[in-house]
């Protein structure tokens, strides 16, 4: 019973992303930090959950399936105007990180984030400009790796499927595919 009324104190993030190895994994590393932690795949499951009980803290993707993180953002203000929201992207520019902000968001981070980057970015009284999009951003090559592993992983593995979506031979993605990851 006394573990109930502690969880029930502790304060409760939405996060909201279309990846889902991401998101168990950062569920995780959250509830460790204290945070109880609801998740949703897209904005329309975002704003189920937001109604059902109020969420004091928002980790939203930039890119997802449906409306994206900046069009999810305006409408949990219009519900809780003093939510605390972070927009996430693997696609950081200085276009989107200044959008998220005017929207509404009190910060910006770029992936891979980790927790500790989460809460720091959620407890900072405001964004800091000079942070927003990294000194040193993904390199071409590397985003294109990540974009095939997303698409890769919409399509279940089909590698035929994933190749028409991207617009590519499928042979050229399969050897696209053999390669080690691109660092950053």
């Amino acid at each position: 019973m006394n573990d109930e009324l502690n969880q029930d104190d502790q304060p409760l993030l939405l996060l909201v992303d279309d990846d889902q190895t991401f998101i168990r994994v950062m569920a995780r590393a959250l509830v460790r930090r204290g945070l109880r932690v609801n998740t949703a795949s897209d904005a329309e499951q975002a704003m189920i959950l937001a109604r059902e009980e109020r969420p004091d803290f928002a980790v939203l993707d930039l890119k997802m399936e449906g409306d994206s993180g900046l069009v999810l953002l305006p409408r949990l203000h219009e519900l809780y105007p003093d939510l605390k929201v972070v927009i996430l992207t693997g696609y950081s520019s200085i276009a989107t990180a200044v959008e998220a902000i005017k929207r509404g968001a009190c910060n910006y981070l770029c992936k891979p984030a980790d927790a500790d980057d989460v809460l720091t970015a959620l407890l900072s009284d405001q964004a800091d400009p000079d942070t927003l999009v990294p000194d040193h951003p993904m390199s071409v090559d590397r985003l294109q790796w990540e974009h095939i592993q997303r698409v890769l992983a919409e399509h279940e593995g089909n590698i035929s499927a994933t190749a028409r979506a991207l617009g590519m031979h499928r042979r050229t993605l399969q050897r696209k595919l053999q390669k080690r990851p691109v660092r950053r």
